[in-house]
């Protein structure tokens, strides 16, 4: 895949895909990269995954609290918070219908 292309995707649905990772439970923001990455959507960085924590966290869509380290310093952890959820039910259906919408025109475009 066309990095730069992947880049500038990812940029538009970090925020949604954060949301849609932590209505699974709490997470902290290495564990949060791992997942982005195990779900096929590449490395996301810490200089770019902590700045969409800390403006979700801000906007009231996530709840954060410190925790010490079993066996290595506190992590900051963080969960969906009501007002998350919410959100991300309706960017859910937002994006539904807008990838839908650029399936079909990529469809119609390799149809012809």
């Amino acid at each position: 895949m066309n990095q730069e292309r992947r880049a500038q995707w990812l940029r538009g649905v970090l925020d949604l895909c954060v949301l849609g990772l932590l209505s699974r439970g709490e997470s902290y923001g290495y564990e949060l990269s791992q997942a982005l990455k195990a779900s096929g959507l590449g490395a996301v960085q810490g200089g770019t995954l902590y700045p969409v924590l800390l403006r979700l966290q801000r906007s009231g869509l996530l709840t954060a609290h410190w925790r010490e380290g079993e066996t290595g310093p506190a992590r900051k952890y963080y969960r969906i918070s009501p007002a998350g959820s919410a959100a991300l039910r309706t960017a859910a259906i937002d994006w539904t219908a807008f990838a839908a919408s650029v399936g079909t025109i990529l469809h119609e475009e390799s149809n012809r």
